[in-house]
């Protein structure tokens, strides 16, 4: 199963060593020494949580979250700091973390709050819609069709699931585990394989359509491309 990845902003090599070492048997954690090179790696890269220091070299934890959030408005953010003023967890808070923890701090806290917001944006969006249009198709989820006037293709239900999924997270990262959780209940390798022939056919039949594809992020998961018109 693929891990949740989280970015990691600490120029206090110690600390980030200890701090990496144990959230690593969880997570995929990518390290960054200050805040300049974190928020490169952000721009290069699809991750789950960020976890950032304040006091950084080249680019302070407080800039680096609030161009984060202009780039990505629902990622998750913790700062870890030794500032202990209560004007600097506010400042921090109104910048957009969702958490504030002061140095020293708990492993095993730090952990928690990690699952709790993982766990909070891992949510997948399912609307109450049935009827939706992709390029020049009609696309009735409720009776499994994907259809014009003088055209008509039939899908299966879990194709027609995973067709309405896209359409409702379009131009959003799926993990596949999140998809195959959301279709199947579960992330299993053979539940996998279906995934791979159920996107298949759904990109023959959305092969002509310009502005649309379904793209596959080696690694992580699937998103849903509209390029609207």
């Amino acid at each position: 199963m693929t891990k949740f990845k989280i970015l990691y902003a600490e120029d206090d090599e110690t600390l980030a060593f200890l701090t990496k070492d144990n959230l690593e048997s969880n997570y995929d954690v990518t390290h960054c020494i200050d805040g300049e090179k974190c928020l490169e790696s952000f721009k290069n890269n699809v991750y789950d949580i960020c976890i950032l220091d304040i006091m950084m070299p080249k680019m302070d934890g407080f800039e680096l979250a609030e161009k984060i959030r202009k780039i990505n408005a629902d990622i998750p953010i913790i700062f870890l700091s030794a500032k202990i003023l209560k004007e600097d967890r506010i400042k921090g808070l109104r910048l957009g973390a969702d958490d504030y923890l002061v140095k020293p701090f708990s492993i095993e806290e730090l952990q928690l709050k990690i699952e709790i917001f993982l766990k909070r944006s891992q949510k997948i969006t399912i609307l109450d819609k049935n009827i939706y249009t992709v390029g020049k198709y009609n696309f009735d989820s409720k009776n499994y069709l994907v259809y014009t006037d003088s055209e008509k293709i039939s899908l299966t239900q879990r194709e027609s699931d995973l067709l309405k999924l896209f359409l409702d997270n379009k131009n959003v990262v799926l993990k596949r585990e999140q998809i195959l959780k959301s279709l199947w209940g579960e992330d299993d390798y053979f539940m996998g394989r279906s995934l791979d022939v159920f996107i298949s056919r759904l990109r023959k039949i959305l092969s002509n359509e310009h502005g649309i594809a379904i793209e596959n992020l080696h690694g992580i998961g699937f998103k849903f491309s509209i390029t609207e018109s």
